[in-house]
C-alpha cells in the first residue's frame, strides 16, 4: 500500500538554519496493515503523516501510493488521488460549527462523482453508531461523537488507507476507548491503517510500531 525510499523533509529555524526532520526514510506498509508510528512532540511524526497523505512533498525520495508513484505528480492530480484512496482522522475535529454530522461527512463527497451522497454518509454515520445524531450540530456533540463523525467523514468515500494522527488526544478515557475499537474494527475489515500517536499503550494495540529515532523509522514488534 505505500512505499517510501530515501524520504528527505527539511525546514528553516527562525535564524535560517536548516532543520532537517526526515532523513532519509524507508517504509513500507502491506494492504491490511494497522502500523503506530510513534515518538515524542517535535519528533517528526506529523510531517511524516503529512506526507504519506499527499498533504506535503519531501524534499527528496520516492513515494509510491497503492503501486502508484506520487512525486512528480500535479497537484490537482494529487488531490484526486487523495480523495479516492486516504481518509484523514486528526486530533482536532475540524468540523464545520454550523453544519449538522451529516453535512460534515458528505463534504469529500462534493470533491467526488459519487452518487447519493446523502445515503452514503447517513450509512458512514450508521456505521460508527452515531444514526440517532445526523442532525446534530458539533455544539450538541460530545468529544467522543465529534470524533466519530470524523471517522465517518473519513470513510465516507472508500478508502483504502485511513490516516489518524492522535485521533484520541482531546478525548477522555472512555471516549479515547471508543475510538480504538472503531479502528480496530476497520483493521479487521480490511483496512489499512497508519496511527500517529505519543502513547505507548495505544501503539501496542496495532499490529506492527515504528518509532522515529533521528529521522529515521525503526520498527518495533508490537507487545
Amino acid at each position: 500500500m505505500i512505499r517510501l525510499r530515501k524520504i528527505r523533509k527539511s525546514f528553516t529555524r527562525p535564524d535560517g538554519s536548516p532543520l532537517e526532520v526526515l532523513a532519509g526514510v524507508d517504509l513500507d506498509v502491506a494492504p491490511g496493515e494497522f502500523l503506530a508510528v510513534v515518538g515524542p512532540s517535535g519528533s517528526g511524526k506529523s510531517t511524516l503523516m503529512n506526507i504519506l497523505g499527499l498533504l506535503d512533498r519531501p524534499d527528496e525520495g520516492e513515494y509510491d501510493l497503492a503501486g502508484e508513484p506520487v512525486r512528480d505528480l500535479r497537484s490537482d492530480e494529487l488531490a484526486r488521488l487523495r480523495n479516492r484512496r486516504i481518509g484523514f482522522v486528526f486530533q482536532q475535529f475540524h468540523l464545520l460549527p454550523h453544519t449538522t454530522a451529516v453535512e460534515n461527512v458528505e463534504l469529500p463527497l462534493v470533491y467526488s462523482e459519487a452518487r447519493d451522497p446523502r445515503r452514503r454518509a447517513v450509512e458512514a454515520l450508521c456505521r460508527v453508531g452515531l444514526e440517532d445524531r445526523l442532525d446534530h450540530y458539533p455544539e450538541q456533540l460530545s468529544g467522543g461523537e465529534q470524533q466519530r463523525v470524523a471517522i465517518a467523514r473519513a470513510l465516507v468515500t472508500d478508502p483504502e488507507l485511513v490516516l489518524a494522527d492522535e485521533p484520541t488526544g482531546n478525548l477522555d478515557q472512555d471516549s479515547a476507548e471508543e475510538i480504538m475499537k472503531l479502528l480496530a474494527n476497520l483493521h479487521r475489515g480490511g483496512r489499512t491503517i497508519v496511527l500517529i500517536t505519543h502513547d505507548p499503550t495505544l501503539a501496542a494495540r496495532c499490529s506492527s510500531t515504528l518509532r522515529i529515532d533521528r529521522g529515521r523509522l525503526v520498527r518495533e514488534e508490537a507487545a
